[in-house]
């Protein structure tokens, strides 16, 4: 299972394409999330649980929350390193979280959450995931449960306690 353990160190890269930059100078919200959702795809393969698993069973994955963080701005030629972590799973449900960072100098750009749920295609419905994905699922989160754990995890948004509430 050592291969599979390879999902956190094996960061998905990517670079900034111009069209993806706004007219703020920077890239676009959408763009980021286009970046994370290639490192997901990635991420599912991985763990047997990609494009040619929903071929061969009628099972896929669903993102059912997503959270985003913008740490530092992103601009047009800006190489992007996109590392994935394994946060969990219980019968049905996956959840991972990503980090972006610029090649240029390692700044943490964005971060992404995620939670999925198991899908049976056909009924359309939730399904428990397979035994053999589940111990892929569990072997990269051994892998990574030395690490700690990334302060955006469970983020929710709102105003900060001592922050005046909007009337």
């Amino acid at each position: 299972m050592a291969d599979e353990a390879k999902v956190a160190v094996e960061p998905h890269r990517e670079t900034v394409r111009p069209e993806w930059v706004d007219y703020n100078g920077h890239m676009n919200v959408a763009y980021y999330v286009l970046v994370f959702d290639h490192g997901t795809d990635i991420v599912l393969e991985r763990l047997g649980l990609g494009r040619a698993y929903r071929e061969s069973t009628g099972r896929s994955v669903f993102v059912v929350e997503s959270h985003v963080t913008y740490e530092a701005e992103v601009v047009a030629g800006d190489r992007l390193s996109v590392s994935s972590r394994v946060l969990g799973r219980d019968a049905k449900r996956l959840h991972l979280f990503h980090a972006m960072h610029r090649d240029k100098d390692g700044r943490l750009a964005a971060t992404n959450e995620l939670m999925f749920v198991h899908v049976d295609m056909g009924a359309r419905r939730p399904a428990p995931l397979p035994d053999d994905a589940r111990a892929r699922i569990d072997a990269a989160i051994a892998a990574q449960s030395a690490d700690p754990m990334p302060s955006q995890v469970g983020r929710v948004i709102g105003f900060p306690p001592r922050s005046p509430q909007p009337r």
